[in-house]
């Protein structure tokens, strides 16, 4: 990058690693020098809770408002009826009218943890493109909009040739995909003044189209700008890990969790991501990033807390510190945990009798699991193969003791009315109890 931005905005995507491309480097950023510019990324309601994935984007709306500037949350209530094919190898499943409100209704409450809404000048916005894609005429939207659409340039986008090169089904709805989310640009602009859209640099391509479309509709000057696809120094996917998608919201993955998330950052990763996901000055995030041996652990630690203080809360990220100093330095439990509550018809009962409450409470030796579903029901394990090969190499723990037999049995009177503290390896663990 040799360009020298004038503005805030520009200066910040830029120095803390949030530029990947942009269409007018110059032009964007003598827009957000000259006043307010209202810019969107928009968010497919594909699921009840945003995930790690979705922060570095979220992050640069935040960015976007405290550099004096108007951010708008796009919820994708129309176009989630179709689904992006950018990159996937298969088409999404459908979801319904409802399912898709829900999922809107669970994706709001990140938001309001990262962006002032409000009827300002700089206030964010959230607003969902079902308002003007629901009741579009098909004629009409062909003729008005479809025309200025060349399907040989569309099939040129490597989202797209990706998919064909494979020969694996494209599908004439996904394929519309892309048009929606160009005209979900044309009518942001027409609406509401938005100059610009930011997303991951996948959809570099649908930004494009918006763009262009613009531009024959209105002939308006307008940009976009997209951020990095994040792996980790080990070439994983960001917001991936052994238990699955790191989710943002509480109900979905404890803020212990998503905080012991942060804390296994690996060495290589630190710096970095403590300049795209924290507000600490840039220059403390490279002295922290730049520290060795035992010393990056403390960087690790202010990273952890520093992002689940943004999404959870001061109170969240100091408990579950607490929590990892009791379980990894004092060896405790730690009431933070995330903690699985077993019920009497989890276990295995040795008669005919499937009265499992009534046996709990009058026999609790007679009800007894294994250790390799204790694993599975923590969350610890994925399935009931998993758990045996996490046992067989030594990585299964029970209070601390290690597990070598998947078939070893605990009764319901062990595990009754106290927490039984379960390992998986060095860094994840997890609660299990069994209440009357």
């Amino acid at each position: 990058m040799t360009y020298h931005p004038k503005s805030d905005f520009m200066s910040v995507m830029i120095e803390r690693g949030f530029l990947a491309d942009c269409t007018d480097y110059q032009g964007l950023d003598e827009a957000f020098a000259k006043g307010v510019v209202p810019a969107y990324i928009g968010y497919d309601a594909t699921a009840k809770s945003l995930h790690v994935g979705h922060l570095l984007n979220i992050m640069m709306l935040r960015w976007l408002q405290k550099t004096g500037h108007k951010p708008i949350t796009l919820m994708g209530g129309g176009t989630t009826k179709v689904g992006d094919p950018s990159f996937r190898a298969d088409e999404r499943p459908l979801l319904t009218s409802e399912q898709i409100d829900d999922n809107i209704s669970g994706m709001k409450q990140v938001f309001a943890k990262y962006l002032d809404y409000g009827d300002g000048a700089k206030d964010a916005l959230m607003l969902n493109n079902a308002e003007w894609l629901d009741n579009l005429n098909y004629l009409e939207f062909l003729r008005d909009i479809g025309r200025h659409f060349s399907v040989n340039r569309m099939l040129s986008f490597e989202s797209v040739k990706s998919r064909l090169d494979r020969e694996q089904s494209l599908s004439f709805l996904e394929f519309n995909y892309m048009i929606l989310q160009a005209y979900d640009f044309l009518e942001l602009n027409r609406r509401y003044g938005c100059l610009l859209q930011m997303g991951g640099s996948d959809q570099w391509g649908n930004i494009v189209n918006g763009i262009d479309l613009t531009r024959r509709v209105l002939d308006h000057e307008i940009y976009g700008l997209t951020s990095p696809l994040l792996t980790t120094s080990d070439g994983k996917k960001m917001g991936k890990s052994q238990g699955g998608a790191i989710w943002l919201n509480a109900d979905m993955l404890s803020p212990y969790e998503f905080w012991q998330f942060w804390r296994n950052t690996t060495d290589a990763d630190t710096g970095r991501f403590l300049k795209l996901y924290t507000e600490l000055p840039v220059d403390e995030c490279e002295r922290l990033g730049a520290l060795e041996g035992s010393e990056i652990n403390a960087a690790k630690i202010i990273l952890a807390n520093e992002v689940t203080t943004l999404l959870h809360g001061a109170e969240a990220a100091k408990a579950a510190e607490a929590t990892a100093r009791e379980v990894f330095e004092k060896g405790g439990a730690g009431d933070d945990l995330p903690t699985c509550k077993l019920e009497a018809t989890d276990f295995i009962v040795e008669n005919d009798n499937r009265d499992f409450n009534k046996i709990l409470q009058e026999n609790p030796e007679a009800l007894f699991i294994s250790a390799a579903r204790l694993f599975v029901k923590s969350g610890l394990a994925k399935s009931g193969k998993d758990a045996k090969r996490l046992i067989a190499e030594n990585g299964a723990r029970v209070n601390d003791e290690l597990i070598t037999d998947h078939a070893l049995i605990f009764t319901a009177s062990e595990l009754q009315n106290r927490k039984t503290k379960l390992s998986a390896g060095k860094k994840r663990h997890a609660l299990v109890t069994l209440e009357n």
